[in-house]
């Protein structure tokens, strides 16, 4: 067996968080505390303190919040200057952040609750103002989905998807989160989404945040929502629902297009539709002849899908190619569930639930800025390399703080000269 020998020194295997915490303090510190108001005027925590203790749990590899007490205080303590706050601060915070439920009834009178989050939606999107990463004046891609949380937490409904949970809207700009919403898990997509969709819309350009193209699921094509969407962009593109009264004029269409679209063929086609009374749209049409030969009662020997849209100058493949691109989005769902807690709610109610999500979606964007501050492939990173990679590459590295020139200096016990050049500005 090796000889083994015990060093008291202050040195920690997690020393390339000391950086990130300051340059979260430097890039955020201010405009959180001039969000969200001054928690303390005292000894006690503010909120941009509070959230980057929260920030310092996922950028160690931790995926619970209790994480920052058991097992990272150690560390975490040891920076000179920026305070470490324990879970139980967080979690308290957390609740002093929540906004109250709006309750909606539908025809049969049941009762579904939305959260909102009006002041931690608007510190989300200053924060990305704050980086840099959006810019005021600026057109943006908008897309929208509902994300389905399994939980069993005190207030959580049975989903459609049969197990517990919670419905939040997720508005994406890019890979960045926009705007969330949380909503109970049984309520159906559309059931009051012309709202939700109208408050993410009036925030954006309330930050002078303009939408060029918005892209959303079946689950938003109604005639309301459909208006409403139109009215704050100016194109939109929304997966069609099936309709009897359209299979007549999509099968007697001729003229279909041979296109070869990720390594898939399949033939296209538009038509103009009046879907509701008094308004055309164009619908654009892909078809893919079954793999396995046999035929739908319905649709015969092809599958269809139809994307409707009032952008009548693009072509039918550069239409269903942007729509498709939609489907990365899902990426960020799976980001947040495996990297950023919300497969681990700490709250037993929804509305402090929706707090949570947004802090969480706060501190991803943070980490995609701070993979174009870094010069990634000197870590062996990438800019779509997910935290665990970072956690592994970056963040996992000895150091010590130590007095030099009266000056706090952090040793950096690495053999990758890049830590040397960093710069956060």
């Amino acid at each position: 067996m090796a000889k083994i020998q015990i060093k008291s020194e202050k040195i920690t295997p997690f020393g390339g968080i000391f950086p990130i915490m300051e340059c979260f303090d430097r890039l955020l510190g201010q405009t959180i505390d001039s969000t969200l108001g001054l928690r303390s005027r005292l000894i006690g925590y503010q909120y941009s303190e509070i959230i980057r203790s929260l920030m310092c749990v996922y950028f160690c590899g931790g995926s619970c919040i209790e994480d920052v007490t058991k097992h990272l205080m150690p560390t975490l303590s040891l920076h000179p200057t920026l305070r470490t706050c324990s879970s139980d601060t967080i979690l308290r915070a957390i609740e002093e952040l929540t906004e109250d439920n709006i309750t909606y009834v539908s025809d049969e009178g049941k009762s579904y609750d939305f959260n909102a989050a009006e002041k931690l939606n608007g510190l989300l999107l200053n924060a990305l103002l704050s980086t840099g990463q959006l810019k005021k004046g600026m057109e943006y891609d908008f897309d929208f989905d509902h994300q389905f949380i399994e939980t069993e937490k005190y207030d959580a409904k049975m989903t459609y998807k049969h197990f517990f949970g919670y419905g939040p809207g997720v508005a994406a700009i890019g890979d960045l989160i926009v705007s969330i919403e949380n909503r109970d898990g049984n309520a159906n997509v559309r059931f009051f989404q012309k709202d939700t969709l109208e408050r993410m819309f009036l925030r954006l350009e309330a930050k002078e945040l303009k939408i060029n193209r918005a892209r959303m699921d079946c689950g938003s094509c109604s005639e309301e929502i459909v208006k409403m969407v139109e009215a704050h962009s100016k194109h939109f593109y929304i997966r069609a629902n099936r309709c009897s009264s359209l299979y007549d004029n999509i099968f007697a269409l001729r003229g279909w297009k041979q296109e070869e679209i990720n390594g898939q063929t399949f033939e296209l086609n538009s038509i103009l539709v009046e879907k509701w009374k008094g308004k055309v749209y164009r619908l654009v049409i892909q078809r893919q002849r079954r793999a396995d030969g046999e035929q739908d009662l319905w649709e015969g020997e092809y599958t269809y899908r139809c994307i409707l849209t009032n952008d009548h100058t693009s072509s039918t493949r550069e239409i269903v190619e942007f729509y498709n691109l939609r489907g990365g989005k899902e990426r960020i769902f799976d980001e947040m569930n495996n990297g950023f807690g919300w497969s681990h709610l700490p709250k037993s109610f929804m509305n402090q639930n929706a707090a949570f999500l947004l802090l969480t979606a706060l501190i991803y964007n943070f980490y995609k800025h701070l993979l174009s501050l870094i010069p990634a492939p000197d870590f062996g990173l990438k800019n779509t390399s997910r935290i665990k990679t970072f956690v592994f590459k970056f963040v996992s590295v000895a150091t010590k703080w130590i007095k030099s020139s009266r000056q706090n200096v952090l040793n950096i016990y690495s053999n990758n000269r890049a830590y040397a050049n960093l710069d956060f500005g």
